[in-house]
């Protein structure tokens, strides 16, 4: 199944990703998982592992709204950007938002996603 746009929900711990088109919608979660330690650095490390979870559940997805707590938007803008610029691009959007429902995210990436092909001029399909 080729889904071509997602919507992904992400704070430090879970991400909610959800590749949709005009019919279906393909859900799939990340869950950080903790490796506690007294090593210096650890939560980086961490934090940088569930990223990557994230942009790898991304794969193949051309355009992404990436939606969530403000601090956690920045560090998975900034781990994109700096760790995963194939997957940076494909970001077309960020939103803060609060914890939505999975049918809110569902239809507030079509709305956002239909806002912004009638701003680049693609036509709306009736």
């Amino acid at each position: 199944m080729s889904l071509s746009r997602a919507i992904v929900w992400t704070d430090h711990h879970n991400a909610q990703i959800l590749k949709f088109d005009a019919e279906q919608v393909l859900p799939s979660h990340v869950k950080a998982h903790s490796h506690p330690t007294g090593q210096h650095g650890s939560a980086v490390r961490t934090e940088h592992e569930f990223f990557g979870h994230v942009c790898d559940a991304l794969a193949g997805v051309s355009e992404v709204l990436a939606v969530g707590p403000k601090t956690s938007l920045a560090d998975f803008e900034h781990y994109a950007t700096k760790h995963r610029p194939q997957t940076a691009r494909c970001i077309v959007g960020y939103e803060v938002v609060d914890h939505p429902t999975e049918n809110q995210l569902v239809a507030h990436a079509r709305q956002w996603f239909l806002q912004r092909d009638r701003m680049a001029g693609v036509p709306t399909p009736t």
